[in-house]
């Protein structure tokens, strides 16, 4: 009887532990996969502009594509938005495109801050966090860095100064 119930035990808990295992597993593994990576096609997207032009990711085929995601609320996006749009005059005409999403924001405060800070680059705002949640973006400032084909070529996480914007906007050139 002692021998059986220590067995049926054994079994539970080691169903238990898988579980577990399994669960960890998946979680870990889902989130891998959801990232894009370098070397990936980046994925198509379209959202307007705080102008009410539309921009899809595609469009931009043959050029280098600077995409940048952010928040109004995130010090180091704020100290590193001045940069971009310095880069940005100076490689638009190079052929290089600066792309940046807010992440979930009322428009009043993105245009508010952008005004503020004289932004004059394409601005876009992710309302339901889709193309952040396509990118796996989970911190912010996250550049990605795409070639004229369409590859990413490198990613980003944290505050950028105006020379490696400048570097990664040479790295982009086509």
């Amino acid at each position: 009887m002692k021998k059986r119930r220590l067995v049926m035990r054994s079994l539970i808990l080691l169903v238990l532990g898988a579980a577990v295992a399994y669960s960890l597993y998946a979680n870990l593994t889902k989130d891998n996969k959801q990232k894009v990576a370098v070397g990936d096609t980046a994925p198509d997207f379209a959202l307007v502009d705080m102008q009410g032009n539309k921009h899809r990711l595609s469009d931009y085929r043959g050029q280098g594509v600077f995409l940048n995601f952010w928040g109004t609320w995130c010090p180091p996006c704020k100290k590193e938005m001045p940069y971009i749009n310095n880069q940005y005059h100076q490689y638009k005409d190079q052929g290089v495109q600066v792309l940046t999403v807010d992440i979930q924001e009322p428009e009043l405060a993105v245009q508010q801050f952008a005004e503020r800070l004289k932004l004059d680059f394409p601005i876009m705002i992710d309302t339901d966090k889709e193309v952040m949640g396509t990118y796996g973006i989970d911190l912010l400032p996250a550049t990605f860095l795409i070639d004229k084909n369409g590859k990413v070529v490198k990613y980003h996480t944290g505050e950028l100064t105006e020379n490696k914007i400048r570097e990664f906007m040479e790295k982009i050139k086509p």
